[in-house]
Parts: C-alpha cells; structure tokens; sequence
C-alpha cells in the first residue's frame, strides 16, 4: 500500500461524515422549537426509551444528560445558535473518548414547510460500534423532530396553512 493510501486508510478510521436532510411540514419556527425540545426534555433512545437531555439554547451553553446528583454525560457546547435557523455543536457528544465533532442544524424554509440540513462531522477515536450506529441514530432523533413538528404544527398541501 502506498503511502499516500495509507494516509486515507488512517484519515477514514479517524473521522466521521453524516449528512442528512429533513423535509417537515411546519413552519420554520414550530420545527425550531420543536427540535431544542427533541434535543433536550424530550430526547429518547431509538428503542423509545426516555433520555432526557438538557439544552442550554444560547451560545457556549451546555447540552449534556443530568443523571441527577451532579452525575451525568456532557455532550458538548452551543457553538451557534440563530433563531429559527441555525442550532450549531461543539463536543465530543455520545463518545467518552479523544474526540472532537460538530454537529449543525440548518433550517430553511421551502415550499409547504422546513428544510432542515443536519451535518455531523467529528475528528478522533472513533470505535466501531459507534461509527455504526450514529446515522441510526441520528436518523432517530431527526424523524422524531420532524413527525413532532408536524404534529405541533402542520401545513395543508400545497397552501402552506397552518390546519
């Protein structure tokens, strides 16, 4: 194997890309909103189970899971946040190990709802197992966000009324 290819080898196993996009048939600002109580209070595990997180929705505030009596897992900081259009990462998220991610929510509006641009991009030890489950997870969390959303706040075909 050349050197060069070996670099890329090494640079793979070190890195993680996952990008996805969320059609969501509510306005820009329920999709917001909802997606900071998705993240937060009202975060789960893919199998349904509740996992509560807390999200400080302001620049440098904390996302992490308060397990009570000052235990926990910290995620990472608000890196950005532009009210209804940008929710931006900064941590290690789900990983206790020599990692850096960022992780960004990018909603516009389009025709008949939001588009949110989700990208999670991260630098490090990266296990296995984790590298395998992370667009599940992330895939997750995203469809919970836009069927709330919906749920929340919902537009008719092709008028773009709220029903």
């Amino acid at each position: 194997m050349s050197s060069m290819a070996a670099a890329m080898v090494a640079l793979d196993t070190l890195t993680l890309n996952i990008v996805q996009e969320i059609h969501v048939r509510a306005s820009l600002e329920v999709t917001f909103e909802t997606l900071l109580e998705q993240l937060g209070p009202r975060n789960e595990v893919m199998n349904g189970t509740a996992m509560p997180m807390k999200l400080e929705a302001w620049p440098g505030g904390r996302w992490f899971r308060d397990l009570g009596d000052g235990n926990g897992h910290f995620w990472g900081h608000v890196q950005a946040i532009k009210r209804p259009t940008l929710l931006e990462f900064t941590g290690p998220m789900f990983m206790s190990y020599p990692v850096s991610s960022n992780v960004q929510y990018r909603l516009s509006e389009t025709d008949g709802g939001t588009l949110i641009k989700f990208h999670h991009a991260a630098l490090g030890l990266i296990l296995d197992d984790h590298r395998k489950g992370v667009t599940g997870g992330w895939g997750s969390i995203n469809e919970r966000v836009r069927k709330a959303a919906e749920a929340n706040g919902s537009f008719a075909a092709g008028g773009g009324k709220k029903q």
